[in-house]
């Protein structure tokens, strides 16, 4: 597995953590429609949290969220769409960024809560 894969994968499982300390239950990991993926599926108490997890070993040339795309954010919603539907989910669905940089030691995360609202059509 590349490097950068490696620190995906363990700024994933930071995050997981981080959300179970909140008291959020993670629901799904790397769940997949068609071609789209969603890091993390988590409930709260009053939502459904679709979570995007962006990790970087510095923030050198800028903050991880600032990697979340208007086309990577409509894929997000387009699959949560259909998870929701297909889950048949009634609890409100919120989306949240996870920031989380490697400092040598461990994470720092930097949760954001309702990061972006469903694009309109």
């Amino acid at each position: 597995m590349a490097s950068h894969n490696e620190l995906g994968k363990k700024g994933e499982d930071a995050a997981v953590y981080f959300l179970q300390q909140k008291g959020y239950k993670i629901i799904e990991r790397n769940w997949q429609y068609q071609k789209y993926e969603i890091d993390i599926i988590a409930e709260s108490a009053e939502f459904i949290v679709f979570v995007e997890v962006k990790t970087r070993s510095s923030n050198r040339w800028g903050n991880p969220e600032e990697a979340v795309s208007q086309a990577k954010i409509k894929r997000i919603v387009e699959a949560a769409d259909f998870y929701l539907r297909d889950k048949d989910i009634s609890l409100p669905a919120r989306f949240d960024i996870i920031a989380a940089i490697w400092t040598g030691k461990g994470f720092d995360i930097d949760h954001i809560d309702d990061a972006f609202l469903p694009p309109v059509n």
